[in-house]
């Protein structure tokens, strides 16, 4: 288990707490919508916005956080975050804002407080990049749907 920071930023409300996990067996903390305004946004379809959690993030060095869309709000409401997974890298100290689009048929509000994304804390590994022989595989260069579709 590895230990993630936190401060607030200006005007946060503190009261919705740090990022919980639903469940013992959950992958994913839930992030919650902080507006400064305690205000709600609507977001139309097709709409996208930042919407902010009121945080600052201090990710350990080797790991990094990625931010998924919630399924319940994915296929009810068809609200997902579009750079999915999203990544926050473990030197990044600047607030913590998910990207919401809206991808259904209907306007959407986001309210104060709301449950709008997970996070999950991964390990990173960096590779290092060369120019070289690749080498063959029973594949090849076979591209999409090459392995079949079964």
């Amino acid at each position: 288990m590895i230990t993630i920071g936190f401060e607030w930023t200006e005007g946060a409300d503190e009261a919705l707490g740090l990022p919980v996990y639903a469940t013992a067996g959950a992958a994913g903390a839930d992030l919650r919508a902080n507006f400064v305004d305690r205000q709600a946004v609507t977001l139309d379809p097709g709409a996208r916005a930042l919407v902010p959690t009121g945080l600052r993030i201090a990710i350990p060095e080797g790991y990094e956080v990625q931010i998924r869309p919630r399924s319940g709000l994915a296929l009810k409401h068809g609200i997902t975050l579009p750079n999915a997974p999203g990544t926050i890298d473990s030197d990044y100290r600047g607030p913590l804002g998910v990207i919401v689009q809206n991808g259904g048929d209907a306007a959407f509000e986001i309210t104060h407080g709301m449950r709008i994304a997970q996070m999950v804390a991964a390990p990173v590994v960096q590779a290092r990049f060369q120019v070289g022989p690749m080498g063959d595989t029973a594949r090849g260069a076979g591209g999409f749907g090459s392995t079949g579709t079964e």
